[in-house]
């Protein structure tokens, strides 16, 4: 990750701009979409959550996708904007990680738009760790409020959305139950990371994340780490104190690729996680299942 970037002042104003001459023009549904509720997520991994508990009712647009891009960089556009104007339910990470949803959100406000934020359900605030979607618990408290949001934006089809939990729910299940036996077999193996999109994933799997949190937590704001916290990482690479290294696919700099040559010239196997669903088009629980089977394989000693 990359530290956020704010709008500037004519950016802020092209975009409501947009918004307000799009409000007339903000009906695209088609003939595929027509009569469901229009669902927009900020991300897709949310995204991918309320598609899988929508199904046939929602029609669910994900606006950060890119695969290849960091999600903290993205810039909206008049095409965002009008998808904001029209949606029925909005979901959005918070805590600073999309940050640049607020404009649009205020730019219209129809009375019948629900907002879920949630760092605000789960408690956090800007400057917390924001990638809740790596704590299983978290994903859990998240599916089971959209579903009574769904509810309650569309009445009739409640025990549609209900049903539709229970089979979620069973399908999360086998990600999770993968994380439990990861903790079974791996708990308290030290482990490191470059930046904090690990942490809650580490905790939930057991396992011992040694990374100077100085140096995470500055890799993760796009910062440069404290020179202690940097030797430090480097001791624990050299002398083989950690069993993996896992990093973020979507954020590359001179330093991140510095600790990975390290850790390859040491034997120590490399895991890469993203921050996006990959591919693009991959169901959220398959996606964590993918890595978490990456990451057992880099626990046996399994080159990544």
């Amino acid at each position: 990750m990359t530290i956020k970037k704010p709008y500037g002042l004519i950016a802020g104003l092209i975009v409501i701009v947009a918004v307000v001459a799009g409000l007339g023009m903000s009906s695209h549904n088609n003939a595929s979409t027509k009569g469901k509720i229009e669902i927009v997520a900020g991300e897709n991994f949310w995204g991918s959550l309320a598609s899988q508990l929508g199904g046939s009712r929602a029609h669910v647009t994900s606006i950060v996708s890119d695969p290849n891009a960091d999600p903290h960089e993205y810039e909206s556009n008049t095409t965002t904007a009008r998808q904001f104007s029209s949606a029925k339910y909005v979901i959005l990470n918070g805590a600073g990680y999309d940050s640049w949803a607020d404009k649009l959100l205020a730019a219209s406000s129809p009375p019948d738009r629900k907002v879920l934020r949630v760092s605000d359900l789960l408690g956090k605030k800007d400057g917390d760790n924001p990638h809740f979607w790596y704590d299983p618990a978290y994903v859990n408290q998240v599916v089971a409020h959209m579903d009574s949001d769904l509810i309650a934006v569309d009445p009739s089809g409640a025990s549609y959305y209900k049903q539709q939990l229970k089979n979620l729910q069973a399908s999360l299940a086998t990600y999770q139950n993968h994380i439990n036996e990861i903790k079974q077999r791996f708990a308290g193996t030290k482990v490191a990371a470059t930046e904090d999109i690990f942490v809650y994933l580490a905790d939930a799997s057991g396992l011992d994340l040694v990374s100077p949190p100085a140096f995470i937590e500055a890799v993760a704001e796009g910062n440069d780490p404290p020179t202690a916290s940097v030797v430090t990482f480097q001791q624990q690479v050299e002398s083989g104190q950690i069993k993996v290294l896992v990093y973020n696919q979507q954020t590359i700099t001179p330093l991140t690729e510095n600790v990975k040559k390290m850790a390859t010239q040491h034997g120590i196997p490399i895991v890469g996680i993203t921050e996006t669903l990959q591919p693009p088009n991959a169901k959220f629980q398959d996606w964590m299942n993918s890595e978490l089977t990456t990451l057992e394989n880099a626990l046996n000693g399994q080159a990544g």
